[in-house]
């Protein structure tokens, strides 16, 4: 006959514990969102199932390797963003592009879309997705040194940008732009590499845009991609029907958790306050013509880079194009009639 202590041994024995992998640094605001699902599901499995969270890479994982890693159940869940893995599995940088939304409200109209695109593009990896973090929609804008807040003002500056796709946006616009890592970017203002910076404008302070531009124009609302959670299905088979349901629960609990924080006027209204607190000048937005210009050159540059990726990159490119079209009130304008 078995004693308390060696009762409660048995039940401590029988819990799981999933190792999950974040490239993210753990003073990152998502890192919370992570440590609430791992603290989710250990309540709703009633201690069953537990989730190790190990932030900022410690695991020692390649973030472009993540596909493979689950595939072969090396960990058994991961952070996933689609943009990462354009090695393996191109198709998913092509879920989502910026440029796709002219306002934030859109964001949420489309995220049904997008997170049925990703389940697809993963699940061809053995991987099942749970939920995941719903990133907040920051104002894109243009930070420069000079008064700039049109795309005729644009012409002949030079623009940071962080993709392969806002530079042949913008070359479609005889802009010249090209990609430089966020921790390059302040010194590449300060020396003239480049004259603006396309960037988040609700963080902007945190990188100290204000000491090396003066200026800022609103542009549009950022396309973030979300976050996924995303379990190897080896690791998937190892749990029973509860823990399985405490997953998906929790996973969808910090979904509509984020989905609730992603729009905020309220945040984007006292960003711009402290800005201008620092001595930047926010000059009108751009106007509504050139916001739709850029629209068609960024769908021109998303649709060039979906045919790049493949059968799976057009396919994904077409439906959620075809989504957004039923969204935005815009006419796609022919870059060639404005090429002058």
């Amino acid at each position: 006959m078995f004693g308390l202590g060696a009762t409660m041994g048995i039940a401590q024995a029988s819990s799981i514990t999933l190792n999950f992998h974040s490239g993210l640094a753990q003073s990152r605001p998502e890192a919370e969102h992570l440590d609430r699902f791992a603290q989710l599901v250990e309540e709703k499995s009633g201690g069953e199932l537990k989730i190790r969270v190990s932030h900022a890479g410690a695991l020692g994982l390649r973030e472009a390797d993540i596909l493979r890693t689950l595939q072969r159940g090396m960990v058994d869940m991961a952070l996933l963003y689609g943009e990462y893995y354009t090695r393996d599995a191109p198709a998913l940088a092509s879920v989502y592009a910026q440029g796709a939304i002219t306002e934030a409200e859109q964001h949420l109209e489309i995220l049904p879309v997008i997170k049925e695109l990703y389940d697809d593009g993963f699940s061809k990896w053995g991987i099942h997705t749970v939920g995941g973090v719903i990133a907040p929609i920051f104002d894109v804008g243009l930070h420069c040194k000079d008064p700039v807040n049109s795309l005729e003002d644009l012409q002949g500056k030079k623009v940071r940008v962080w993709s392969r796709h806002l530079v042949d946006t913008f070359d479609q616009l005889g802009v010249s732009a090209q990609v430089i890592p966020q921790n390059d970017m302040y010194m590449a203002l300060q020396t003239g590499v480049v004259d603006c910076a396309y960037y988040l404008s609700t963080v902007a302070k945190t990188v100290s845009l204000h000491e090396v531009t003066k200026y800022e124009s609103y542009l549009h609302p950022w396309a973030a991609a979300p976050w996924i959670f995303g379990i190897s299905e080896r690791a998937l088979g190892r749990l029973n029907d509860a823990q399985r349901h405490a997953l998906e629960e929790a996973g969808q609990e910090v979904w509509e958790t984020t989905l609730e924080l992603a729009v905020s006027p309220e945040r984007e209204a006292q960003a711009r306050e402290e800005r201008e607190a620092l001595g930047i000048t926010i000059l009108p937005a751009f106007s509504e013509e050139d916001v739709a210009i850029f629209v068609a050159a960024a769908w021109n540059a998303w649709e060039s880079m979906a045919k790049q990726a493949g059968e799976d990159g057009e396919r994904y490119y077409n439906t959620v194009t075809h989504a957004l079209d039923d969204i935005l009130d815009i006419s796609k304008l022919e870059i060639s009639e404005h090429s002058d």
